[in-house]
């Protein structure tokens, strides 16, 4: 008979890991929300709202992502110091 699996400590909520998720799924709420930027005003240089403000969460997004990264690669290094967990 097979053992039970052992519990994934990776798996665990930290608050890191809430703003990593944040980070990540703020692009995809602010972009399925249309209602927010269906509209033309206000104008920037002539471009329409709706347009100007999807390419600025193009912009918002890169930088959401490259932190989020940053914190993984943060929360690893803490979990391995910390006695190899996570692995």
């Amino acid at each position: 008979m097979p053992q039970a699996p052992e519990v994934n400590r990776a798996a665990v909520v930290t608050p890191t890991r809430v703003v990593i998720a944040v980070c990540l799924i703020a692009p995809f709420v602010s972009m399925l929300w249309v209602g927010s930027y269906a509209k033309t005003d206000p104008t920037l240089i002539g471009i329409p709202f709706f347009y100007w403000y999807q390419m600025a969460w193009v912009v918002v997004s890169a930088g959401l992502t490259s932190l989020a990264y940053q914190l993984w690669q943060r929360d690893q290094r803490a979990r391995k110091s910390q006695g190899g967990a996570g692995e």
